[in-house]
């Protein structure tokens, strides 16, 4: 609205007797009065104007090295991801969910609800299977502080090539590696500038689900094929990320890696990385990972999936303190290979594996409306429930909040567990600040079953029970 300043003349009769100075200082009032609205006007606009700008401004995220190892920054200011692998998945729907196709009414109440929850216990960023609009990006970080890495699969579950659907990529064909690259690269375009982006990273475990065949591939003897396919795989990678980087200069790249299977292959086709995204299960330690990445990649290194179910697959029963447990460790272990504590220094953060149970993860088409105890794959570094011969990793039972019911809104609520209030508690500390020592301590000081004994902890164990 635009300002309008009024003039007022002021006439007085010959015969009042007032005083000349009296007038011109009331005058001179008023005029002062009106320049002094419209200086603050003025300024107001500057500042609403500067505000505007910085908050439509892309942020600056980098990564930083010295003697103490890496960190990672968002506009100068030190940022350890704190994060959750999240979405919203509600009862009876699966993976063909599409949040972003309801209301922006009921899109904003899902997300002040979720977002409210995982600001209270520390979160600073998400990652998402699903494309977040750049609009509910930017909102959430404006509402609530938290960050969107951008994750394009890129082929890894199949892709439209050439008008048709191919569910195995070839990362070999030349149509498949332009239309990825280019669809990418528009990605990129698209969220370069969006307020609340951290990075950008590529593919889900690509190099698990190199299915694909042909002709020259299957002339090679059966160990060298899949070498040879991850060939293709991460210099296509590479080829993305150079491009990626002249058009968003402000942020970080990466990929998504299962563990760090082919890193010799990294090391030597993926130079233009600027961490290592890894998911990554192998129970309460990460072994030698921080070593073998700092000798190999001298990267810093995000865990953009890792955790553990909540599920006691041999006692067959719901095992939210072993899950806290492994989680406590996992994160203990990544603060102390953080910046400055003496060890490799490359660890900046991770998503946990998941925010809240998805209850479509095992059939996928069916059941839908009920959470399944199936275990559908094995792990011997999740000891707690392990046995020879045996799966025990629960797809559906890997949130930290468990998939409850309606509110009045008519979104699915998230009922923490255990893992929620250890991790708010790890959350809370600054592995930056703290000296390793306090942090060592004040870990080790955690209660897990005081913990374990909250009441909303008891109803989520009374829910699935019903």
């Amino acid at each position: 609205m635009a300002a309008t300043v009024r003039i007022e003349i002021f006439e007085f009769p010959h015969d009042m007797n007032i005083d000349n100075r009296v007038v011109a200082m009331a005058v001179t009032d008023k005029l002062n009065s009106m320049n002094r609205i419209c200086s603050v006007l003025a300024l107001s606009i500057v500042l609403l104007g500067s505000y505007i700008s910085s908050a439509n401004a892309a942020d600056v995220v980098t990564t930083y090295k010295d003697d103490n190892g890496w960190k990672l920054r968002v506009n100068g200011q030190d940022h350890y991801i704190k994060g959750v692998v999240w979405g919203y998945s509600p009862k009876g729907q699966n993976y063909s969910y599409n949040l972003w196709g309801e209301s922006d009414d009921f899109i904003s109440k899902v997300l002040d609800y979720e977002f409210t929850l995982m600001k209270a216990a520390g979160i600073n960023t998400i990652r998402s299977f699903s494309f977040v609009p750049p609009k509910w990006v930017t909102y959430v970080y404006r509402e609530y502080g938290i960050m969107t890495a951008i994750n394009p699969l890129m082929g890894r579950y199949g892709y439209n090539i050439g008008g048709k659907w191919v569910p195995f990529t070839d990362y070999s064909d030349p149509l498949t590696r332009a239309t990825l690259k280019a669809d990418m690269l528009e990605i990129v375009n698209e969220y370069k500038d969006v307020p609340g982006v951290i990075m950008f990273a590529f593919g889900n475990e690509s190099n698990y689900g190199l299915s694909w065949s042909g002709f020259e591939i299957e002339n090679l003897p059966e160990g060298e094929q899949n070498t040879e396919k991850a060939r293709y795989l991460y210099s296509l990678f590479n080829e993305v990320i150079k491009e990626g980087k002249a058009i968003a200069p402000t942020k970080p790249f990466t990929i998504v890696n299962g563990d760090i299977q082919y890193i010799d292959l990294i090391a030597e086709l993926c130079p233009d990385l600027d961490l290592l995204g890894s998911n990554v299960y192998r129970g309460e330690s990460f072994t030698s990972l921080w070593n073998d990445v700092d000798e190999k990649l001298d990267l810093p290194v995000v865990f953009f999936e890792f955790g553990s179910d909540a599920f006691n697959a041999r006692e067959y029963r719901e095992d939210q303190l072993s899950q806290a447990k492994i989680l406590m460790l996992q994160w203990q272990e990544m603060y102390n290979k953080a910046y400055g504590n003496g060890e490799e220094g490359n660890s900046i953060g991770g998503f946990v594996f998941e925010w809240r149970d998805e209850w479509w993860k095992y059939l996928q088409e069916e059941n839908l409306d009920v959470q399944d105890n199936n275990a559908s794959w094995s792990n011997q570094a999740y000891l707690f429930d392990w046995a020879e011969g045996q799966n025990n990793m629960n797809e559906e039972w890997f949130g930290i909040t468990a998939l409850g019911k309606k509110n009045a809104d008519g979104v699915y609520t998230a009922q923490p567990r255990t893992a929620y209030y250890v991790l708010s508690e790890i959350w809370a500390m600054d592995p930056y600040t703290l000296k390793k020592s306090a942090f060592n301590q004040a870990i080790s000081e955690i209660n897990l079953e005081n913990l374990g004994s909250k009441d909303k902890v008891r109803q989520v164990k009374s829910d699935n029970t019903e």
